[in-house]
């Protein structure tokens, strides 16, 4: 019996599939190409097992509604919805949006800490890009390092599919918690409404982690968590050399076990960005939002995705699921360190009863 989905498979009469390139639990990751505009794009496409649930299906949607609303320069483009009905019955439902070139924050961070006008830097895109969604009314509520992509144009917000409307319930239809315990605010282990001040302290557990190379609350589950809120001190930042007293004053804020002593996002991205270093050129590249990506050579993906014609595409390798690297701008790594193509799977999931 054939696979569900190979290469060369066309989806809603527009997409051809041409290889795998990420997983997850609740999703597979495409690299496909869209006939009707000529471009390598994404799909994000919902697990076989869970597209049969309307549920599942409608989240996927509900998700690409939420991130497509957001065209913003740091935050991942959607491009599209659909659905298929294959001739046995079964529905392949995906997401399609934009290929991006770089590597995850996550994994840039292995090496340790980041200079901190780096790390300033990257806290104001994403503060940026949830302002942006804070005034759309959506909460992400799963700001991590993970879901932050370095790429040519700086940071891109990635991964929309827990996110919901300001005032909504936080947990499930079974009492569940959503996200990453390490970056959950403290009101949310009690099921507080979604809120933005919610995004704010995940905001400030991904600078402060930028800054020092730790969260300030580790934890892998929500009894972790608990207990950590309990018993750790405080964090600070006061052993990152040379941080302005602003930064260290609005990371500890973000930080703040009352949500009411939070600021908003916008007010973040104010005070991070005027302790910008105007002479460091680093920081210039890294906020301006109009350089251009390195693209895939259409006509190399184009081939890639007939079946019988071979895969491979000059100039980019993919020896990493998921991501790729364009051998020709890349700088040297290591086979584990590697710069990468990354569109995230919904793959880590965490829940609380």
């Amino acid at each position: 019996m054939k696979p569900a989905l190979q290469p060369g498979r066309l989806l809603a009469t527009r997409y051809r599939l041409i290889d795998q390139i990420g997983a997850g639990g609740m999703s597979v990751i495409w690299r496909a190409h869209d006939e009707v505009l000529d471009r390598v794009v994404a799909l994000k496409v919902l697990a076989p097992s869970l597209a049969a649930d309307a549920r599942f299906r409608d989240m996927v949607r509900e998700e690409a509604r939420a991130a497509a609303q957001l065209v913003h320069p740091h935050v991942t483009s959607v491009h599209d919805y659909g659905e298929t009905v294959a001739p046995d019955g079964r529905i392949t439902s995906f997401v399609v949006m934009e290929l991006l070139s770089g590597e995850e924050l996550e994994f840039r961070l292995t090496e340790g800490p980041l200079p901190w006008p780096e790390a300033v830097a990257i806290g104001a895109q994403v503060a940026d890009a949830l302002a942006a969604a804070h005034r759309l009314g959506i909460v992400h509520r799963d700001i991590t390092t993970a879901n932050v992509m370095m790429t040519q144009v700086g940071a891109k917000v990635l991964d929309f599919g827990i996110a919901t409307r300001i005032g909504a319930p936080d947990d499930d239809e079974d009492g569940a918690t959503f996200g990453t315990p390490a970056y959950v605010a403290p009101e949310r282990l009690d099921g507080a409404p979604a809120q933005p001040a919610t995004d704010v302290y995940s905001l400030g557990v991904l600078l402060h982690e930028t800054l020092t190379g730790r969260v300030p609350y580790p934890a892998d589950t929500w009894d972790e968590l608990s207990a950590a809120l309990a018993r750790d001190a405080p964090p600070t930042v006061a052993d990152v050399p040379g941080l302005p007293p602003a930064v260290a004053q609005i990371c500890l804020r973000c930080l703040s076990r009352d949500p009411a002593d939070r600021p908003t996002a916008r007010q973040v991205a104010t005070v991070l960005r005027d302790q910008m270093l105007p002479a460091d050129p680093q920081a210039s590249t890294m906020l301006a939002p109009t350089v251009t990506l390195t693209t895939v050579d259409r006509a190399a993906a184009v081939a890639a995705a007939t079946p019988g014609v071979s895969a491979a595409t000059p100039g980019v390798s993919a020896a990493t699921p998921g991501q790729e690297t364009p051998a020709a701008t890349a700088p040297a790594r290591s086979a584990s360190g590697d710069d990468r193509c990354h569109v995230r799977c919904s793959s880590r999931r965490w829940w609380r009863y």
